[in-house]
């Protein structure tokens, strides 16, 4: 697929509990969440080089997130294509008490053969359904790389800047970028 052509809808899914991420379903996350590290996406995880250094092997971080998964308190959001994984996001509670009423957002991924589809934008206007419907959170907040223009795409599915770290990620010596802080009220 190529970036010109617009995805058909895609189909969500939900994986709210370990035992519902099949090794196919591990094996699509993997694969994703490697093809973009690679073709430069910002969603790295800790203990995986930054490209081009070598081949990310997600897989510890990908378990990590697999393991704490629980209905009320952590869920993946995953959105197909014609039987592929074209993308997924990941929503947590905030776990202490006074926070309780908020999700963060993370890992919000688009499979790079379907990228410029829609795809990302379609699981971001799902996320908040689920976040306020089933999992009955008032708030979402995330962070972003700045250089990427990702603030951009995050406003336009109605997500505020709400304050900015600067130079508070560095990718290489002397290029240092903002993280920038957004909210979504629900």
């Amino acid at each position: 697929m190529t970036a010109h052509e617009t995805a058909r809808a895609p189909a969500f899914a939900q994986i709210a509990r370990a035992q519902d991420a099949t090794p196919a379903v591990r094996r699509d996350l993997r694969d994703c969440w490697t093809a973009v590290i690679e073709a430069g996406g910002a969603v790295v995880p800790m203990g995986c080089p930054l490209p081009p250094e070598s081949s990310p092997n997600v897989e510890p971080a990908l378990d990590e997130i697999i393991r704490g998964l629980a209905p009320q308190r952590s869920r993946i959001l995953l959105a197909g294509v014609d039987g592929a994984l074209a993308g997924w996001v990941l929503l947590r509670r905030e776990p202490h008490p006074l926070g309780a009423h908020c999700g963060t957002v993370n890992h919000l991924q688009t499979h790079v053969r379907f990228r410029g589809t829609g795809v990302g934008a379609a699981l971001m206007r799902r996320l908040p359904e689920i976040a306020r419907g089933e999992m009955g959170l008032e708030r979402l907040r995330l962070t972003a790389r700045a250089g990427l223009g990702l603030e951009d795409f995050y406003r336009r599915a109605g997500w505020t800047e709400i304050g900015r770290w600067p130079g508070a990620l560095r990718l290489a010596p002397g290029d240092d970028r903002d993280e920038i802080l957004m909210s979504l009220t629900l």
